[in-house]
């Protein structure tokens, strides 16, 4: 929104209102580690007049006034850092005013709905790695004319923009591979890149310029819950997308791909990230109805926001089942997997087989006469009554080796054998049966040429 000329009255106003709210409060002297960890915290903060209309404020966690309210809002870093530096890191973005115990409310894992202090804290927070793409966190202090929420990383269409810096508001021009990469606009409008273009199609939402700008505290909380709801359905959309694509590349590719995503464990992984998704909509499902119940008993919470938190609440619970339902797709396509790998072994040892069928009366008639006969070749063995001893064992090892044939093929034969004979009885059947019916329907034509049919 741009309102210039507002937005410096409402900040001359807001700067004043600070200045009487530090002449009246005692100055205190700020801790030694408050800017220790200051850079690594991203903050937000807004102020909204309660007539649609927001600006951006200084990070000092007042309250507002009158029909005023204000938002603080923290991204903590997705990183490898423990728990304990992620409460250190709100220890020196939110202390003063904020307690040890609003922070580890703010920070703890697992889901929780409670007073704390005399505000409404719930949190949504999953035990995962920080580092990884499904571990989600978001947590809020919530008061009459103050929001305080603290996320891991980004969260998409939280925050809050002007709206003629909104991709969405121009009209673009996909990108082709006859433009140049310098190039910014053409005469249909902004060219984006169709990377950009994939990228908007998988939100569920539009932009932060697009967001409905709150009235009251309690359309504030409905923003937050209905972002981290949207963010999760983004989650969701990418798998589907991306089992889509594998399944795809599946029936294209051959034994190397699927060799290659054997070795990779790519779907056990993928059902392990959707088993923390689970968790998480889990964590969603136990806390955001007990948010419904608390804030309902607030007279500064709205009726209708009460009915957006029970709409929320059940697009969370067909998230749960959409879910479930990529869960039961990926464990098909590793049951698949497994199976062909079991049928490439099976198809292996069927040759080793076959291979041992083959030398194994071989490795026999050698074994048993040691090859110590007469009439070897080159060997100069004149004696008629040994010279065709060689050839005799040749014989035997060959008449063997046709006899393993046989029967490895015998269960071939009785198959062809036995089909030979049912379509052989089929016939002879058939034969039979149209011999009866050319009787049956000469005897009904005479006895229609007699004039009566017989019943």
């Amino acid at each position: 929104m741009e309102l210039p000329d507002e937005e410096a009255v409402a900040n001359g106003e807001a700067e004043e209102m600070n200045r009487e709210l530090s002449a009246e409060a005692p100055l205190r002297e700020p801790h030694s580690y408050q800017s220790h960890f200051g850079g690594m915290v991203r903050k937000k903060a807004y102020i909204f007049d309660g007539l649609g209309n927001f600006y951006n404020k200084e990070w000092d966690l007042t309250e507002g006034r009158g029909n005023e309210f204000c938002w603080y809002h923290a991204e903590l870093p997705k990183g490898h850092q423990k728990l304990s530096q992620s409460a250190q890191y709100l220890i020196g973005v939110l202390c003063p005013p904020l307690k040890l115990q609003d922070i580890l409310s703010l920070v703890s894992n697992g889901p929780f709905c409670g007073y704390v202090d005399g505000a409404l804290v719930f949190r949504v927070n999953s035990p995962g790695p920080p580092s990884s793409d499904f571990t989600f966190r978001i947590a809020a202090r919530i008061t009459k004319n103050s929001v305080i929420t603290v996320s891991l990383g980004r969260v998409p269409r939280l925050g809050f923009s002007p709206v003629g810096q909104s991709l969405l508001s121009e009209i673009p021009s996909v990108e082709s591979p006859s433009y140049h990469r310098g190039e910014q606009r053409e005469k249909s409008g902004i060219v984006i890149g169709e990377h950009v273009l994939e990228f908007l199609l998988t939100m569920n939402h539009s932009e932060e310029a697009d967001n409905p700008v709150p009235k009251s505290v309690s359309n504030l909380v409905v923003h937050i819950v209905d972002t981290h709801v949207d963010h999760l359905q983004d989650v969701v959309t990418k798998l589907e997308i991306e089992l889509d694509s594998v399944e795809l590349q599946m029936d294209k590719g051959g034994l190397a791909l699927k060799k290659q995503m054997l070795d990779d464990r790519r779907f056990p992984k993928m059902h392990l990230d959707l088993q923390r998704l689970l968790q998480v909509i889990a964590h969603g499902e136990q806390v955001f109805p007990r948010v419904r119940e608390r804030c309902s008993s607030k007279q500064w919470f709205l009726s209708e926001d009460i009915t957006s938190l029970e709409e929320l609440i059940g697009r969370l619970r067909r998230l749960k089942e959409n879910v479930g339902f990529i869960a039961n797709r990926v464990t098909a396509i590793q049951a698949g997997l497994d199976s062909w790998q079991a049928e490439q072994i099976n198809r292996k040892l069927y040759y080793l087989s076959f291979l041992s069928i083959i030398f194994l009366p071989l490795s026999i008639v050698t074994g048993v006469f040691g090859m110590n006969v007469g009439g070897v070749p080159w060997t100069e063995q004149k004696d008629p009554t040994v010279k065709n001893g060689f050839r005799n064992v040749m014989l035997l090892c060959v008449a063997m080796l046709l006899l393993a044939l046989l029967c490895f093929s015998f269960p071939v034969l009785y198959t062809r054998i036995a089909a030979w004979h049912r379509r052989r009885a089929m016939k002879r059947s058939w034969s039979l049966n149209r011999k009866s019916y050319l009787k049956r329907t000469h005897g009904i034509e005479a006895q229609e040429r007699r004039g009566y049919l017989r019943i």
